[in-house]
């Protein structure tokens, strides 16, 4: 039976099992010595006990029943092998007792040390499977065999390769190698017997070597069904969470436009009105008047380009090229930090959701440089390879730690990457970053196109 894992804690065998027979009974004068080692214990046969070439016991100490003080060493260390003996059996350390008695050797397999095991693996809901080097399958549970929808009986002894494709089983290579030092997972596609595909994951361990240096492995096989579509649902509720956050975006941009802003220019010709009203006499009046007017214009046009980042027109009227030209040019006049824009021109417009998508991921990533990264260049470029759309924005400021799990340049507020990365997951790309404490930030985002995409000539 194959092993996964140390055994859990069982009792040893009842008195009856010719093991315990020698070890509780008489098998103090039988051992002279028992060793426990993992999977087997040894003991030798010790005829009438000698001790340094005399006889353990003297005829007068014979007599009167004493021991000489020799002989309660030896039996106390005997005592002592045999009980270490007994909690090795009963601490699940060893499965078969070799002992070599005077009939020969003897090899005693504990009652139920199997069955622990196997009742533990077929009760699993994942799949188990031993596999020797080549991928054959020395060993599969039940759980496996609903899995894959094939017989027991036919996958043992088959080739796992069987229930992989093509490039699974190209990337499951290295994991293989990679098992002999450390433990190794993978996702792949599972072709079960009905011609179904299944998504699972695999863990890959070494379990042992033989004597002849033959390499057993053993794997976890894990129904990734339930994980794909809870994956599914999230991506959806998420998606329909931007779409109404993208909504209530276009709502606040009309209010913010039709009512604050047209109140603003109103209160902005009242104050120029009085400022004009004021004669040269009433000097610090009509100073403060002024100041006033310059005030309400500033705020009318801040309220305006909020207006405007909220729910871009650009955007809207003449696509994504000529918004990237206004938002970096916007932002060169606002930071003073130069932006070169390298885009190129396409055929035809692209699909709304990846216009909105790659406009919002260009915000977040210059809002990022101008908060946080301290850059003096920013290089963003629009290019088609083939039918995917890479969209790159380069700085050379300061970076951070790309790891998920550390703390981001980004602060609490924003979309941040995990934002961006969503954003292009919802149009079916990839968004990647790569930065250096002194090297940096790159942002590239990659999204297959339809056909009929490509750039123009």
């Amino acid at each position: 039976m194959p092993r996964f894992g140390n055994p859990s804690r069982h009792e040893a065998a009842p008195t009856s099992n010719p093991v315990d027979a020698a070890l509780v009974g008489s098998g103090l004068s039988r051992l002279a010595k028992m060793k426990s080692v993992r999977g087997q214990s040894t003991a030798s046969p010790d005829s009438p006990l000698v001790i340094a070439g005399k006889p353990a016991v003297s005829p007068d100490r014979e007599q009167h029943g004493m021991a000489s003080p020799e002989v309660l060493t030896a039996l106390r260390r005997r005592l002592a092998e045999a009980e270490e003996t007994i909690r090795a059996i009963r601490s699940g350390e060893v499965d078969v007792v070799v002992v070599t008695a005077k009939q020969g050797i003897q090899m005693f397999t504990l009652e139920g040390a199997e069955h622990t095991y196997r009742a533990l693996i077929e009760s699993m809901n994942e799949g188990a499977l031993t596999l020797t080097a080549d991928k054959t399958i020395l060993y599969a549970n039940r759980s496996f065999a609903r899995m894959v929808k094939c017989p027991l009986e036919q996958i043992t002894g088959s080739s796992f390769r069987r229930f992989l494709s093509i490039p699974d089983q190209a990337l499951l290579r290295p994991h293989m190698k990679q098992a002999a030092h450390a433990g190794s997972k993978m996702q792949v596609m599972l072709h079960a017997g009905d011609g179904s595909l299944l998504p699972a994951q695999i863990s890959v361990r070494e379990m042992a070597r033989d004597s002849s240096d033959r390499v057993t492995i053993g794997m976890v096989v894990t129904d990734m069904t339930e994980a794909r579509r809870n994956e599914e649902q999230l991506r959806a509720l998420t998606q329909r969470v931007v779409q109404v956050q993208e909504t209530e975006r276009s709502r606040v941009a009309l209010e913010l436009h039709d009512n604050i802003t047209q109140q603003l220019c109103a209160i902005l010709f009242c104050s120029q009105a009085l400022a004009d009203s004021l004669s040269a006499r009433e000097g610090a009046a009509k100073t403060e008047a002024v100041k006033l007017r310059t005030m309400l214009g500033e705020t009318a046009a801040e309220v305006e380009r909020i207006s405007h980042n909220l729910r871009s027109s650009v955007l809207e009227h003449l696509g994504l090229a000529a918004v990237m030209r206004d938002t970096t040019a916007e932002f060169t006049d606002r930071t003073g930090i130069p932006v070169h824009l390298d885009c190129v021109k396409l055929a035809r417009r692209l699909p709304a959701d990846t216009e909105l998508a790659l406009y919002r991921i260009l915000e977040e990533a210059l809002k990022n440089v101008e908060q946080h990264a301290r850059a003096r260049h920013v290089t963003v470029g629009l290019a088609m390879e083939g039918d995917t759309l890479n969209l790159t924005i380069k700085d050379d400021g300061k970076g951070f730690d790309t790891d998920p799990k550390m703390p981001r340049r980004q602060g609490q507020g924003g979309l941040g990457l995990l934002g961006m990365r969503e954003r292009a997951g919802y149009v079916g790309g990839v968004l990647t970053v790569k930065s250096a404490s002194d090297g940096g930030t790159v942002i590239e985002v990659r999204i297959p196109l339809p056909g009929g995409t490509a750039a123009a000539a």
